[in-house]
């Protein structure tokens, strides 16, 4: 099963938010609340972590794309156990 990876509301009031750098490359395994990629609003740099455990199969977002809140920044190929 697939698990999307949302850049979630984050509070920084009305500032550009941008993908400054993956920090994991496609195909590369992850584990659940590591970072994933690194964001940047304004001075402010934010690192997002893995929704899932599994294996980053899509990046849908390039480095220094504007990105906003409630977007599909990647997909992770979920590991099965991570499912109820």
């Amino acid at each position: 099963m697939t698990r999307d990876l949302v850049l979630p509301e984050l509070g920084l009031g009305d500032r550009p938010i941008k993908v400054s750098l993956w920090l994991v490359g496609r195909g590369s395994r992850v584990v659940e609340g590591d970072p994933l990629v690194e964001l940047l609003a304004g001075e402010a740099t934010v690192d997002l972590p893995s929704p899932a455990t599994g294996v980053l199969v899509k990046k849908l977002v390039a480095e220094d794309e504007p990105v906003c809140a409630g977007q599909r920044l990647a997909v992770i190929e979920a590991d099965v156990e991570d499912f109820p």
